[in-house]
């Protein structure tokens, strides 16, 4: 095996990305090494190469990858060379805290996230704890369902979030990756589904992809409001703070709104009004085991899969570029 591989590297915060050679590392006792074959591109490498201060750099970003593993470390179960592994962003945790004993994992305090708080999946070869990685079939193009590691595992979680019944109305904020996605979700479940995008282009698609009702107005919250009432749920899934102050409008009384896109702006709401008409604003962050589980299996079944476009590794930084423009209609994904 080589001793080095190529890698999406943040030399820096707030610095550009680079593609560069990088040393390949040994797993650790609970740790494998996996030979990537393909990585999705999220949303969320823009935010953390954002960031002001990071936990470490130089950092491999990446964190929806698909691979087989090259070598494991003593201590890995029933892992072997040559399975076929999915990594996602929750990298590791404790498994001893209140979260992870009661299957809330991913809200463990001492939990450590692929492409932030450790080296990514954007990589030719990546290291991931052994307990975390998730079995993915032989019978899957890895470039196909890549993004389920993050954006079908996460706008799964939302949507199991808001709880609604088969015949209940969503609003889904932001036809992107996690978008497209929640809308198959959405009406394989049985709900009507509104999506909005200030992209025309991406509101039409959506229409055509099944929602009951599409729009890029800027003022949504009123235009759900008058077409439905409003909305039984609103899901956002852009870090975009007029696109939550909408969806907090667009929601009936006793609504609930859930936050999935990450900003470091802060958001300003009308308390009068979400405690007059009981609005539930929550977080939801990635999902449960079962969660992504379920959308492998949907997958499977040839029920749900994510719209994606492939590039070569190289092409990563203009692909982060192209993503952050919003010129991306459905998913990255890097194939090595």
């Amino acid at each position: 095996m080589a001793h080095s591989t190529q890698a999406v590297v943040l030399p820096a915060p707030q610095s550009a990305v680079e593609v560069r050679s990088i040393e390949i590392p040994e797993p650790g006792p609970r740790e494998v090494l996996v030979r990537m074959e393909a990585c999705g591109i999220c949303h969320s490498d823009i935010f953390v190469a954002g960031l002001a201060k990071l936990p470490r750099v130089p950092l491999t970003l990446g964190h929806e990858g698909i691979g087989r593993i090259e070598a494991c470390g003593s201590e890995c179960g029933d892992l072997r060379p040559g399975d076929r592994v999915g990594i996602t962003f929750l990298g590791s945790v404790c498994g001893e805290c209140a979260y992870c004993t009661s299957g809330r994992e991913r809200f463990c305090v001492r939990q450590k996230n692929t492409g932030y708080t450790m080296d990514g999946a954007l990589a030719g070869y990546a290291i991931a704890d052994a307990a975390q990685v998730v079995r993915i079939p032989e019978s899957v193009d890895a470039a196909a369902v890549a993004p389920l590691c993050c954006a079908g595992w996460t706008a799964y979680g939302a949507l199991r979030e808001a709880d609604l019944p088969a015949g209940a109305s969503v609003a889904i904020y932001g036809y992107g990756g996690l978008g497209q996605l929640a809308l198959q979700y959405a009406t394989h479940h049985g709900l009507s589904v509104a999506v909005v995008d200030p992209s025309e282009t991406k509101a039409e698609m959506a229409a055509a992809a099944g929602a009951s009702f599409a729009s890029s107005s800027a003022d949504s919250g009123r235009a759900i409001q008058k077409q439905w009432g409003g909305a039984d749920a609103a899901i956002v899934f852009t870090g975009s703070t007029d696109a939550m102050t909408q969806a907090i409008k667009s929601v009936k009384r006793t609504g609930t709104v859930i936050l999935v896109g990450l900003t470091t702006r802060d958001l300003t709401i009308s308390v009068t009004e979400t405690v007059l008409k009981g609005i539930r604003i929550a977080g939801s962050f990635l999902g449960t085991r079962a969660d992504l589980e379920a959308v492998f299996r949907l997958a499977m079944d040839h029920k749900i899969q994510p719209i994606v476009e492939n590039f070569p590794l190289d092409a990563t930084p203009e692909i982060l570029a192209r993503l952050d423009r919003g010129e991306i209609r459905g998913r990255a994904v890097v194939v090595f």
